[in-house]
Order: C-alpha cells, then sequence, then structure tokens
C-alpha cells in the first residue's frame, strides 16, 4: 500500500482531506440537498426560486441552504432585497453533474430493480 500526501494522485490523501472529503459527501447525502446543489449547478437562484424548484417549504430550504453555505458549497450575493445562491466552485459542479447525470442514464436505460431483501 503506498502512503503519502499530494495531489499528484501517487499516494493516499490524508485523514484530514478524507475526512473533509467525507464531510461533503455527507452533506450531499440528503437528497434535498443534493437537489438543491444540483439546482444551483444549472444557474443562481434565490431561496423563493429554490424552494418551488425542489418542493421544499421556505424555511426547509433555507436551513439547507445555511448548511451548504458555512461548508463552503454554495456562495450568495445581496442583490437589492434578495440573497442570490450560487456554486462557486466548478469541481463540486462537475461532480454532482456527473453523478446525478449517470445515475439518471442508468434509470433511463435500464430495467427496474428493486433492492429488496438486500
Amino acid at each position: 500500500m503506498v502512503t503519502g500526501t499530494g495531489s499528484s494522485g501517487s499516494g493516499d490523501p490524508s485523514a484530514e482531506v478524507l475526512a473533509e472529503a467525507a464531510g461533503t459527501f455527507g452533506l450531499l447525502a440528503s437528497p434535498a440537498r443534493l437537489h438543491i446543489v444540483w439546482a444551483l449547478a444549472q444557474g443562481e437562484s434565490d431561496v423563493t426560486g429554490l424552494a418551488e424548484r425542489v418542493g421544499g417549504a421556505l424555511p426547509a430550504v433555507s436551513q439547507h441552504l445555511t448548511k451548504l453555505r458555512l461548508a463552503g458549497l454554495v456562495r450568495s450575493r445581496r442583490e437589492g432585497r434578495r440573497q442570490v445562491y450560487f456554486v462557486d466552485d466548478p469541481d463540486v459542479v462537475t461532480v454532482v453533474r456527473l453523478l446525478v447525470g449517470r445515475l439518471t442514464d442508468r434509470a433511463e436505460h435500464a430495467p427496474v430493480r428493486h433492492l429488496r431483501g438486500v
């Protein structure tokens, strides 16, 4: 087993990097937060627009946005009286689009499978 640090891909990431990655994936493990990040990857929005798009209650969407913002996954800026949210990290956009897009393609082209008894 190769150990070490660095971004060259030749060694294992540090415990700190793994913990941060796990925390990020943990935040995105919520379907509601993943839907919000997916929506923001398509374009910026205020909380009202996001609530309508993802079908969530305004206070719940606002709480999810706060968690995502504190984790650095989304950012916001003020436009008059509105707070506009966006994903500022192209890598987050890439990962979310890749995973959700791939799973969508699989669902459209694969027979329906149920995971009962697993």
